[in-house]
């Protein structure tokens, strides 16, 4: 399951301006709330405002930017409430995902998770476990034959990458211990096409996050 799931088909040079853009939103250069001028991607991409515009669109519906008509593009910015509400959703929807996923997923994409599982064992920073984190998940639900579900994840993940980073920054890494049992738990539910306990670890994992999130409110809304 791609990072522009949620958005449409974009022509080359619109789709190499909303790469470069997404890869700065999800990878925290741009921080939320922070102005996109489209004078500025124009001139670095060396293209006309039109494909820079098709960029912004994408962007915005796969939930990463906010389009205010004759104001601008900004990187979408939520309070914790709504941060919290979207937690809640995941926890109800990604077990669903993962549960279909699960029934018909190849074993070689198995494989490709559990390595994706060892490499998060093996890292030592926030910059490095987030990014494998989200291919881990994304990827755990891309056989669930769902796409309007996959992309309304998709997009969830996106509002809220932001604010897992700042989570593990803050309080997430230093759980690092639970983290990987749960994942390792939810591996061996995988490979045993057990969807019934997948879902289950799977909204556990999701919930303890969400949680971890409201005790630590104030630490975590520092680092915003």
């Amino acid at each position: 399951m791609t990072d522009n799931a949620a958005s449409q088909p974009l022509a080359p040079t619109a789709r190499r301006i909303a790469d470069a853009l997404r890869h700065d939103i999800l990878s925290g250069v741009l921080a939320p709330g922070t102005r996109i001028r489209q004078e500025d991607y124009s001139a670095h991409f060396g293209a006309s405002r039109i494909p820079v515009r098709e960029a912004l669109k994408a962007l915005q519906s796969e939930g990463l930017l906010t389009l205010q008509a004759n104001r601008g593009a900004w990187v979408a910015h939520m309070n914790q409430a709504q941060c919290l509400e979207i937690y809640k959703i995941r926890e109800r929807i990604e077990p669903l995902a993962l549960s279909e996923s699960t029934q018909r997923m190849p074993a070689e994409a198995m494989d490709g998770l559990e390595a994706l599982v060892e490499r998060m064992e093996q890292v030592t920073t926030v910059e490095a476990f987030i990014p494998l984190d989200r291919e881990f998940h994304l990827r755990s639900y891309e056989y669930s034959s769902l796409p309007e579900l996959n992309a309304m994840i998709v997009r969830y993940w996106n509002t809220t990458q932001q604010y897992r980073r700042a989570y593990m920054n803050e309080v997430g890494f230093s759980l690092r211990t639970i983290v990987d049992s749960e994942h390792r738990l939810l591996m061996d539910a995988i490979r045993r096409r057990d969807s019934y306990n997948a879902e289950r670890l799977l909204q556990v994992h999701i919930r303890r996050t969400r949680l971890e999130f409201e005790k630590n409110e104030a630490a975590v809304a520092g680092q915003m």
